[in-house]
């Protein structure tokens, strides 16, 4: 139901949508975030904004999971290279912006979607 809910709402409330490609599989195997990331059930919540996009004349773009979106600075572009899961804030050594990692990730994620669609 909470699937429902959600991504009928942002296919109400927004043209395009940005999503990040998971390797879901991939993921569960690491046995810390298995049980968090099947309890946010990503793939049906993917599958439900897709048809949805569809069904009102939305746009969902689908970002490769290989882009590296947790490691770019969305200030400036650099690319500071991989980071262990346990740090969740790191600063740019290139503009010295501070990021949140999933706020920053979320950034680059609509740059580089919209990015493929202009």
């Amino acid at each position: 139901d909470f699937l429902h809910k959600l991504s009928s709402r942002l296919t109400d409330e927004n043209q395009i949508i940005c999503v990040e490609e998971l390797n879901v599989k991939g993921l569960v195997k690491n046995h810390k975030l298995a049980k968090s990331i099947s309890d946010v059930s990503w793939n049906e919540f993917v599958r439900q904004l897709d048809y949805k996009c569809q069904w009102k004349g939305r746009t969902l773009v689908k970002v490769d999971r290989f882009f590296p979106s947790s490691q770019l600075c969305s200030s400036c572009g650099h690319n500071d290279g991989k980071k262990e899961l346990n740090i969740r804030e790191w600063i740019c050594s290139n503009c010295g912006t501070l990021h949140d990692r999933d706020i920053n990730a979320s950034i680059n994620i609509k740059t580089e979607g919209l990015s493929g669609i202009a």
